[in-house]
């Protein structure tokens, strides 16, 4: 079983920048892709960020150039550094690993309970 735990959601004034954390604990597994997803109110949840175990990743068009996905494997971390955020940035943003579990053998994916990000003009 893995549980994670997201931090640093809050307010921030448009420009400004937030970064968020999510930190994935339990033991019996090994996690290969992180990322990150968003759903604005009425809106469906999208991919905002993904990054591999080799650390390849991958962004939505609308965050390219403004946020940077990381991890750190040591601490089973990933972390979104959000920059120069807008109104259209306002969203619960939810972290999501994908792991093997050494004993069930399979792939199956975990999500976050969500933090809140909101951009004030």
């Amino acid at each position: 079983q893995v549980q994670l735990v997201e931090s640093g959601g809050g307010l921030v004034q448009a420009g400004g920048s937030l970064r968020l954390s999510c930190a994935a604990s339990g033991s019996g597994f090994r996690i290969n892709a992180m990322g990150w997803y968003r759903q604005a109110p009425g809106k469906q949840r999208e991919l905002v960020a993904i990054i591999d175990r080799g650390d390849n990743t991958n962004y939505a068009d609308s965050v390219k150039g403004r946020f940077t996905i990381s991890r750190d494997n040591a601490k089973n971390t990933v972390y979104l550094q959000m920059n120069s955020l807008k109104s259209e940035d306002i969203a619960v943003y939810y972290c999501n690993v994908d792991v093997f579990d050494y004993r069930l053998g399979t792939r199956r994916d975990y999500w976050g309970q969500g933090t809140q990000v909101t951009v004030s003009s």
